[in-house]
């Protein structure tokens, strides 16, 4: 069952996974379409399409043929502006019922991705984990560099997308893998994401994230037998969803659920919170070594 008010963007057809690569290595495009479908009977609303850096032609026909055979809207994955444009022209609005598609994602550096808007509108996802220093993108390494990158994104969309709505924007505060969290990253993101909530400018803006990201490099179960994978990436949940995290790009196969205070992976984000550098680190591992 999912948590109610949390929106899953299907992830797996994404050239960084490994079976996906040899899919799309293989040319095996009914293997693409059947992970397309997978996801959508499995409950994604919006199934993520990522090619890596294979040709927009490519791209134009992923999209054709995941349409075929599944209504589900689609996001457009790709950092590549003519893999997008691609992606967006084969793209059917009618085959989805009326819903628009999702382009991820948008930064400080990739204005030209805007332009996109005028052969298809979008949602887009701003990624606000740039913010301009003296004229130049740098790493937003506080929460208020992500809050700020936020409104920056959000002020250009609202520039190169006439009367584009707070609904259709949908923020990435970006999030990083714990396991190797040493700079606070987990605070900075839950800082920044209590910051968007609370913007008045901003309400009814969506926040999401790449939420498999955050337990890469982790064992899939402890030394108990738990699972560790589901149990952190739920944590994280139960944290984020009360600050506006309405949207994750995740797996239809995990199991999310919001957790009890008194969870061990609750405990565990909350020692990350309280420690700093290594230490946030070693509480990680004593979770997962119970």
């Amino acid at each position: 069952m999912a948590i109610p008010g949390l929106t899953i963007i299907g992830e797996s057809i994404n050239d960084s996974v490994p079976s996906t690569k040899a899919l799309f290595d293989a040319g095996d495009l009914d293997g693409i379409v059947a992970l397309a479908r997978s996801q959508a009977e499995g409950g994604a609303a919006y199934i993520d399409v990522n090619i890596g850096s294979r040709s927009p032609e490519l791209m134009a026909e992923v999209v054709r043929r995941i349409q075929e055979a599944i209504d589900k809207p689609l996001s457009i994955d790709t950092p590549d502006p003519q893999i997008a444009r691609a992606g967006l022209e084969a793209y059917s609005i009618e085959r989805a019922k009326g819903a628009k598609p999702i382009l991820n994602s948008i930064t400080v550096s990739r204005e030209e991705m805007w332009r996109l808007y005028e052969i298809r509108p979008f949602k887009p996802i701003l990624l606000a984990t740039e913010v301009l220093l003296d004229g130049r993108p740098q790493p937003a390494r506080t929460a208020e560099q992500t809050y700020q990158a936020a409104k920056y994104l959000v002020d250009l969309a609202r520039k190169y997308c006439p009367g584009i709505g707070n609904d259709d924007l949908i923020i990435d505060p970006g999030i990083v893998p714990i396991a190797s969290d040493t700079e606070g990253n987990l605070k900075r993101l839950l800082g920044a994401m209590k910051l968007i909530h609370e913007d008045p400018d901003l309400a009814g803006v969506h926040m999401s994230v790449g939420l498999s990201n955050f337990t890469v490099m982790l064992p899939s179960k402890r030394k108990d037998g738990s699972p560790v994978k589901s149990a952190l990436e739920s944590a994280f949940l139960t944290k984020a969803m009360p600050l506006g995290l309405d949207m994750i790009i995740g797996s239809v196969k995990r199991k999310y659920e919001l957790l009890p205070e008194d969870h061990p992976a609750m405990r565990c984000l909350e020692a990350v919170l309280q420690a700093d550098g290594f230490d946030a680190i070693m509480a990680v591992r004593r979770f997962y070594a119970e």
